[in-house]
């Protein structure tokens, strides 16, 4: 019996828990002779959306979301909009982005993104925030910060065009460590009627403390004339800046340095570069960390759920640290490794991949260790959800298999990737992988062999000719399976 992915009711829930679009949603108000508007700025990651080829014949694939945008004030819907958002048509599975304005009236309201992967039931993403649009005629105004990966000059329309420049807004508020300049767009409005002389824009970029008042590690003043609008758009080198957490603090002065307006946006920054030397990383109390908070059990399962993930070179080290008894050198393990993955806050992306690891281990726990040690549990840590799976389990000349399907697999490019896992054992959830098509994976030439040794009538040729045929048939079709899928 043939089973998809949307038709395994029990699983059904966890795989959606844990299966969400992978996504930016930032947005940033302004305001005109005419109207207040928002700026929604939207990049979804290519790796977690399914692209499908655009024909059959085709090599070149492309990605579709569905986008729902509505904002509430009072419980009540005063703005929608509805519409599907393609990516461009790639040989990969590639990031693409979107800008939508929505003209506001002042108010306070709750703003919520919704977005569905077109090509995949079940995959999608819910984004919320609170929105407050205050803009008056009589005083000094600013609108939002918008922090910017990229500008440059654009003759040609876009609607990533705004003065002249194109735009593109920073993802996730983070610069990365190939990213030395940050850089934003800010508008300021009024200050012809409300300042008389130049005036002073300062920014301010601020460590985040959660100990201690925010320190101020860079700071710059650039002179301005007063205009109806004056357009912000800067570049700070920030090349030496360290992993953490941040605030761009852009502030309006003026000659009497009396405060007129003051905007601020969060922002992540890192920078291996700058981080620790493992001398000083030794000498870190880590006491105050997350892993500080662990017991000896959450320590050692969490470091056994990283497993499918860290580097081949660290394997033996690291089962050394989860076969030994050094809870110093567990934390300091695990601390290092979710800090190189997510300097400026490793907290969050060991607390995200926990969450799946948790309902991995739930699902795929078979009595033999824990779920995503099964092989089925570690192909979906290191890989991720598949976007299909054949389950059979009717087969009278085979024991209970499954097939999963990869449309793609980010981490090498390779496409129509596939992992055949069985039970021969027959204990409720054992699984092994006994084939697959992916780079660098158990690849048997003789999985047919394998699977159906227990009918060696259903067999043509023997077991000791690798060229051998296992014969097709009823009963008999997980050949087609895997060759059709």
């Amino acid at each position: 019996m043939k089973k998809f992915l949307f038709t395994l009711l029990v699983s059904l829930s966890i795989f959606n828990a844990i299966c969400a679009i992978e996504a930016s949603v930032s947005t940033a108000t302004f305001t005109t002779i005419d109207q207040n508007y928002i700026e929604i700025y939207t990049l979804i990651v290519g790796s977690s959306v399914n692209f499908t080829s655009i024909d059959t014949d085709s090599t070149n694939y492309q990605g579709s979301v569905q986008m729902m945008i509505t904002f509430r004030k009072d419980s009540t819907i005063v703005k929608f909009d509805k519409y599907n958002l393609q990516s461009p048509i790639s040989k990969k599975n590639v990031n693409f982005i979107d800008l939508k304005r929505i003209s506001l009236e002042n108010g306070e309201y709750e703003m919520e993104v919704y977005i569905h992967d077109n090509n995949q039931v079940g995959n999608a993403g819910t984004f919320k925030s609170k929105i407050v649009v205050d803009y008056a005629d009589d005083r000094l105004e600013q609108s939002d910060i918008q922090l910017l990966g990229s500008f440059k000059k654009q003759e040609f329309d876009s609607p990533f065009n705004k003065n002249g420049y194109y735009l593109e807004a920073l993802p996730f508020n983070f610069y990365s460590k190939k990213q030395n300049h940050l850089m934003f767009y800010n508008e300021i409005y009024n200050a012809d009627k409300f300042i008389g002389d130049d005036y002073m824009l300062s920014y301010i970029i601020e460590k985040v403390s959660n100990v201690a008042d925010n320190k101020q590690v860079i700071v710059g003043h650039k002179k301005r004339k007063p205009k109806p609008v004056e357009v912000a758009l800067m570049k700070v080198d920030i090349s030496e800046l360290p992993s953490g957490n941040y605030n761009l603090i852009l502030e309006v002065r003026n000659r009497e340095k009396e405060l007129l307006s003051k905007r601020s946006v969060f922002f992540q920054r890192a920078n291996p570069q700058m981080v620790l030397s493992e001398e000083e990383m030794n000498a870190t109390s880590l006491e105050n960390e997350f892993v500080g908070e662990l017991s000896d059990e959450d320590l050692e399962y969490s470091l056994r759920a990283i497993a499918p993930v860290v580097d081949q070179g660290d394997s033996e080290l690291l089962n050394l640290l989860v076969s030994g008894n050094e809870v110093e050198a567990q934390k300091r393990y695990l601390y290092a490794y979710w800090s190189k993955k997510h300097p400026a806050f490793p907290q969050q992306g060991y607390d995200d991949y926990m969450k799946v690891a948790r309902a991995i281990d739930k699902l795929y726990n078979s009595g033999f260790g824990y779920g995503f040690e099964t092989d089925r549990g570690y192909v979906y840590m290191k890989y991720g959800q598949p976007v299909d799976i054949v389950s059979v389990d009717t087969e009278p000349t085979a024991p209970p298999y499954e097939i999963w399907i990869y449309n793609r697999i980010p981490q090498t490019g390779q496409p129509n990737v596939k992992f055949l896992f069985y039970n021969p054992s027959l204990s409720p959830g054992n699984y092994q992988l006994l084939h697959s098509n992916g780079r660098g994976e158990l690849q048997n030439r003789n999985w047919k062999y394998e699977l159906y040794k227990d009918s060696p009538n259903n067999r043509v040729g023997s077991d000791f000719n690798p060229n051998g045929q296992v014969g097709t048939g009823i009963g008999r079709r997980a050949e087609e399976y895997f060759s059709d899928y």
